[in-house]
């Protein structure tokens, strides 16, 4: 094959890659405890024969619906996925299999595995049933949408987003106390589509008892994707007329606390010993949690980021400052730009109406 033809390929291979991811974040926040991943079948003459990504509930999985609409045009085409073909049985049997009995001759995927029942041994089936088997297409980019599942098995707890909303000047609320005026319309509305593509949402009793927070999503087509509200309060105090006391009727409310309270009907109690972030999300990584948005106030958050148990942070900026005096949130939470950017690299970039918005994910040990 000529040098050109090899470009060609290359160039090829990255776009159909880069269509598995985006059809992984279609997924992400809905999909349990399994991760989010997508698919594509690739036919003999280059053309996408079948497309997927995990549904609902984690199944069916990615390359399974990929398969079933690729049919039988799936026999000899390439498979290009986010994350290494499964090769143990659970509820379903191994992608691995699915891919060798549809006849796939070729499969790229961008990450390996790191689940013990997986691990490589995905890989090896399909090398085994002489598949030819290529590792490490845009990892980088399909880390973005997997790392929640990565976090949670490599580190027995859940990837953790930091969203903010702050003015110009580095406050959360005006003087009056309000926090939803501080970012426009447009952002909020981005707020909410965090909350849709995370599996929980933590917040702790000051600002349950100050803002007394839906934490659900309200887009439109959006609202079964609300993401599981977790309450953090030392002492079990748990507002009993707020609006998650009665969301608790109808879905799953947790109440992550020391000692117990005043507790609330149908509001699920999780006691832990002592009431530090880490605790609480090795509680929720065991639940099969991937992925938590934290909402709160600056006191809150600090404790997440001094035991770095921050992993991205979605920032909204205000063009207006507050007539607010005294040390900023941004200040209190250790956020200065010079501390920001030490710690978390700027990865997105967004405007919505006069607010800005940038998406900051933690640097490796290396990098900081």
């Amino acid at each position: 094959m000529q040098t050109h033809d090899i470009q060609t390929q290359d160039i090829a291979d990255a776009h159909f890659m880069q269509q598995a991811v985006r059809l992984a974040w279609r997924g992400l926040g809905a999909t349990a405890a399994n991760p989010a991943v997508g698919c594509v079948i690739v036919d003999t003459h280059g053309a996408v024969a079948g497309i997927g990504w995990t549904q609902a509930g984690g199944r069916p999985h990615a390359e399974t619906e990929a398969l079933k609409h690729a049919g039988d045009a799936a026999r000899g085409g390439t498979a290009y996925v986010t994350l290494e073909p499964c090769a143990h049985t659970g509820k379903t049997g191994p992608c691995a299999d699915a891919l060798v009995a549809a006849g796939i001759s070729k499969v790229f995927y961008a990450l390996e595995d790191p689940d013990p029942r997986v691990a490589g041994r995905g890989a090896e089936k399909l090398r085994q049933a002489g598949i030819r088997v290529h590792q490490g297409l845009l990892a980088a980019e399909a880390l973005q949408v997997t790392a929640g599942f990565l976090v949670r098995v490599r580190d027995s707890r859940p990837y953790v987003t930091l969203k903010l909303a702050v003015s110009k000047n580095g406050f959360m609320r005006t003087p009056e106390g309000e926090s939803s005026r501080i970012t426009g319309s447009l952002s909020r509305g981005y707020g909410h589509m965090l909350r849709a593509t995370h599996d929980a949402i933590i917040t702790g009793r000051g600002t349950l008892e100050t803002d007394d927070p839906g934490l659900d999503c309200r887009l439109p087509g959006m609202t079964a994707r609300s993401p599981l509200p977790v309450v953090m309060s030392r002492h079990g105090l748990f507002p009993a007329n707020s609006k998650l006391a009665a969301r608790a009727k109808t879905a799953p409310v947790i109440l992550a606390c020391e000692q117990h309270g005043a507790l609330t009907e149908n509001v699920e109690l999780c006691r832990i010993d002592t009431l530090h972030p880490k605790d609480v999300l090795i509680d929720l990584a065991a639940r099969g949690i991937n992925r938590v948005l934290l909402e709160s106030g600056p006191q809150l958050a600090a404790a997440f980021l001094n035991d770095q148990m921050v992993d991205e942070i979605a920032l909204f900026t205000a063009a207006h400052e507050v007539a607010m005096t005294g040390e900023s949130d941004i200040s209190r939470m250790g956020l200065n730009p010079t501390d920001l950017e030490q710690n978390f690299e700027c990865s997105a970039r967004m405007i919505f109406g006069s607010d800005s918005f940038s998406l900051w994910r933690r640097r490796s040990e290396k990098e900081a």
